[in-house]
Formats: C-alpha cells, sequence, structure tokens
C-alpha cells in the first residue's frame, strides 16, 4: 500500500461542490462519501494514491471486486459507477487529471428490453406537431408534452397535477407518483412557455363552468372536467401520427427523458429522484443506450433546457 494518500482533499472538494453547487440530500451526500471511500480503499491497496495516475484497469478491477468479492448486484454496482464517473468528470473539469479514466467502462444492467426511447430530433417533432393546425386544444396539448418531456411524467401523473401545484415563479412541479409519494420537479423554460400560454389564453375557458368540475386540475378536457389517463393516450398517440411515429405512447416521453439526461451527462441518482424511482436498478436501465448516436445531438442534460 502506498503511504502518501493524495485522494482526500480532492473527495472534500467534490462532496462540497455537490452540497453547496447541486444542493444534494445529506443521504445522497453520505453514499458519494461511503463509494467514494470504497474505492479510494481499492486504489490504495492496488497502490494508486494519485488521481492522475488512475486508469480505467484499476477502476475495472474495483469493479470486479465489488462484483467477485463483495456481492454486489448489477443495480449496486451501477451506483458505484456513477460516482466514480461524477468524481472523475468533476477532476478532469477542475483540472486536477488530463482524462476521465471512467470513459471507457460500461455499465452492467439486468438485462431487461430497453424502453421506446425517441431521438431528441423525434421528440421535437411530437412537442411541435401540437400547433395551431392540430386543433383548438392545441395549447394545452402543448403544456401537456412539454411538462411530460421536461418532468418525464407519467401519464396518471400529468393528468393528476394540481393547479396549485405548479409554481410559476420557480417553475416547479409538484408530482403525486405511485403510492401516493410526492415529489418536487423543476421544469425548463420550454414548458414553462408552454403552461403560462395555456393559463392565459386556453384554461379560463375551459373552467368557466362554476359547478367546481375542474377540481383544482391543471389539465382539463373540453368539458372543463380533469383531464383523464385514457385521453392522455389518446392525445400522444394521435400527435406522433401526425409527427410520423409510430407505435408511440406516453411513457416514451418519460423514458425520452431519462435517457437524454443520462447521456448528456446527468448523475443517475438525481435522475432517479427526479422520476421517483425507489430503487436505482429501475433508473439504471436508461444507461443501456446508444451514446455515440445521442451524444453528438444532446448539447447538456436536456435538449431542452
Amino acid at each position: 500500500m502506498t503511504s502518501t494518500n493524495h485522494f482526500d482533499q480532492p473527495v472534500r472538494e467534490f462532496l462540497t461542490y455537490l452540497q453547496v453547487e447541486a444542493g444534494l440530500a445529506s443521504a445522497t451526500l453520505s453514499a458519494y462519501a461511503s463509494d467514494l471511500a470504497a474505492m479510494v480503499q481499492g486504489l490504495l491497496d492496488r497502490g494508486v494514491a494519485v488521481p492522475g495516475d488512475v486508469d480505467p484497469r484499476h477502476l475495472a478491477e474495483h469493479v470486479q471486486f465489488l462484483h467477485r468479492d463483495r456481492g454486489l448486484q448489477p443495480s449496486s454496482i451501477a451506483r458505484h459507477l456513477s460516482t466514480m464517473r461524477m468524481f472523475f468528470r468533476y477532476l478532469e473539469g477542475s483540472g486536477m487529471v488530463e482524462a476521465n479514466p471512467t470513459a471507457p467502462l460500461s455499465t452492467p444492467t439486468r438485462w431487461k428490453r430497453l424502453p421506446g426511447v425517441l431521438t431528441p430530433k423525434q421528440m421535437r417533432s411530437l412537442l411541435e406537431a401540437a400547433d395551431e393546425t392540430s386543433g383548438r386544444l392545441w395549447r394545452r396539448d402543448r403544456a401537456m408534452l412539454e411538462l411530460m418531456y421536461a418532468a418525464g411524467l407519467r401519464a396518471s401523473e400529468v393528468a393528476g397535477l394540481q393547479l396549485d401545484g405548479y409554481d410559476e415563479r420557480i417553475a416547479v412541479l409538484r408530482v403525486m407518483g405511485k403510492g401516493s409519494k410526492e415529489r418536487l420537479v423543476p421544469v425548463g423554460e420550454p414548458a414553462r412557455n408552454a403552461v403560462a400560454a395555456y393559463l392565459e389564453t386556453l384554461r379560463p375557458d375551459l373552467a368557466r363552468f362554476e359547478d367546481g368540475r375542474d377540481q383544482g386540475h391543471l389539465l382539463l378536457s373540453n368539458t372543463g372536467r380533469p383531464l383523464e389517463r385514457v385521453a392522455v393516450w389518446q392525445i400522444v398517440r394521435r400527435l406522433a401520427a401526425r409527427a410520423g411515429i409510430e407505435q408511440a405512447h406516453p411513457h416514451m416521453l418519460r423514458h425520452s427523458f431519462a435517457t437524454h439526461m443520462l447521456v448528456g451527462g446527468a448523475d443517475l441518482r438525481v435522475v432517479q429522484e427526479l422520476l421517483g424511482h425507489e430503487d436505482i436498478g429501475t433508473t439504471q436501465i436508461y444507461t443501456h443506450v446508444d451514446h455515440s448516436r445521442l451524444r453528438e445531438v444532446v448539447k447538456s442534460h436536456h435538449p431542452r433546457p
């Protein structure tokens, strides 16, 4: 074992960055710290005590140790890999290492079938299919699609959005997910603009009835009642057909949100929180994508920031 450890300071700086700049919760920071402690110990045991001396072989050996000696499942190993990628991406961006040694490493999967994912170009076509030529309710439909893609919402979640659950000032949604678990999800400028246009021009007319039929929901049907889940399916399929996309369904927008975020460099744990997944292994299936194809068009964590 090498006597001098040059990892302690970079690890502390990285964790401080996550706490101050990314605002991650203490439980998430503890998980990062635990994963990094295991990685550093493994590197020290291999005689590597300087971040700049780490190469992919060292990290691959650590991953093998996690699987072979500690018996971790693929979902847990994926979490460790996510931590290592974030850490070395930070070091590379800070000039502490010349290259990211995690780049060649592949992520283990559960061998689940990859969900249907739209390319960013297809996604834009779908969103733009909701225009003034697509029907009287096009602003509602556009707001619905933008929210689903911006926040990774399920059909039931977008249908269940409450008017008072959307904070226009900071563009944050309060989403009620599976098991009545609530989460807060920020949305980008395109979704914010689409919702603002809908609230200003269309929703007042849909909510004109005074019998309380809207039940405080954000998205309403032509009769002023809450938009139903089956209607979400119908709208997505109709607009997808207009965009020339076959066999589309609402969950494709959720899949595309997660995939585009991860390919753009977002952390696996952050995407897990945004999607409302309890098990990070569920989120991990989105890492098994054609990175070379999507990276060319994903300019940041999300094509519509």
